[in-house]
């Protein structure tokens, strides 16, 4: 079968690593899978004409709802499966015209996948999906390190100057540089903190989403001390970044499923997290990771996290056991073969 997957593809983001291992899986099944970018299409008639051209496409299937499932409803009239973004359910459901265009596109769909329990249950409060269309399949996490990463090169470019490197505590940030991830929420605190402690710093790296809003980070990190910007990385260069810091933040205003915290657990890191659904759906608070509701609260759960190796230790065993146990590659792979088997 010939499928066509649209997604947003923005280099080194959540959404585009999770495109492509989806790909993978009907890939492995025998499929052709043509993996395009939401942002070529400006309609569903420009998607109509590309299924329509040799060799025809038989299948479709996006991430996001809005974003990817509105690009779904043209006349080509092949069956098709989405999966949630995060964005679509938690932010676009507040606009009333997306929201209409998103509740046809789960009428039309054959399925539909979400990252957690809490996501299929919104759906279907917000959107009026039915219990059985919609598939809960957290997502697979798979890391690998760069073997050749220098940690000091890394620190020294992004402006971190200390002699003291093995004395640092890097706290990373890891998020595409757009409004609903708010990477500057702990800047002040932070800031202040550092201040006090000079070997605690912040440092937030991810692609450029915004470059509107990039500019306002990247002027306001300027004006601060201990918090910086680094320069993005290929996935296997972040991995190896994280792997060597002493926690990975997340401060976003609303999120589906962060790889960045799924894949820090896997690496044996810390994770502290602001308490939106999204990541309260996958840390659970002082099991597998701590969550925090202000930059103060983080500041403090910091500072008790940097003194208790017996909460680092707990925190970080108990992550990567839920990662094992929750997160399978192996598992994601036979429920995507599947589903795709009902588009046929």
């Amino acid at each position: 079968m010939r499928l066509l997957f649209l997604a947003c593809l923005s280099p080194k983001t959540g959404n585009c690593t999770t495109a492509e291992r989806i790909r993978n899986h009907i890939v492995a099944a025998g499929h052709t899978c043509v993996l395009c970018d939401t942002r070529q299409f400006s309609s569903a008639s420009d998607v109509s004409s590309l299924m329509t051209q040799e060799p025809r496409v038989e299948a479709a299937l996006a991430i996001h709802l809005f974003k990817g499932g509105r690009l779904l409803l043209g006349d080509a009239g092949v069956p098709f499966g989405v999966v949630f973004g995060g964005t679509d359910v938690n932010e676009d459901v507040k606009d009333e015209h997306k929201r209409a265009v998103m509740e046809e596109v789960l009428h039309k769909a054959r399925f539909a996948v979400a990252f957690t329990d809490a996501l299929k249950e919104q759906a279907q409060v917000l959107l009026g999906c039915e219990n059985k269309k919609i598939r809960v399949q957290p997502q697979g996490i798979e890391t690998k390190v760069a073997l050749n990463f220098c940690w000091s090169d890394f620190l020294h470019s992004t402006g971190v100057l200390t002699k003291q490197v093995e004395n640092l505590h890097v706290f990373l940030l890891v998020c595409g540089l757009r409004r609903v991830k708010d990477p500057l929420y702990l800047l002040e605190a932070f800031a202040e903190w550092h201040s006090q402690n000079p070997l605690v710093v912040l440092i937030i790296i991810g692609p450029v989403i915004d470059p509107v809003f990039t500019a306002e980070v990247e002027e306001s990190v300027k004006r601060s001390v201990g918090v910086f910007l680094a320069a993005d990385l290929s996935q296997e260069e972040l991995h190896s970044a994280m792997q060597k810091s002493f926690a990975l933040v997340n401060s976003s205003l609303s999120e589906g499923m962060s790889a960045a915290i799924l894949e820090a657990m896997d690496l044996g890191l810390p994770v502290l997290a602001r308490d939106v659904p999204g990541n309260a759906a996958i840390v659970e608070h002082k099991v597998t990771g701590l969550l925090y509701s202000s930059p103060q609260e983080f500041v403090s759960m910091s500072r008790k996290l940097l003194d208790d190796r017996e909460l680092q230790e707990r925190l970080v065993r108990n992550g990567k056991n839920y990662i094992t146990t929750c997160h399978n590659p192996v598992q994601e792979r036979i429920t995507y073969q599947k589903l795709v088997e009902t588009l046929h």
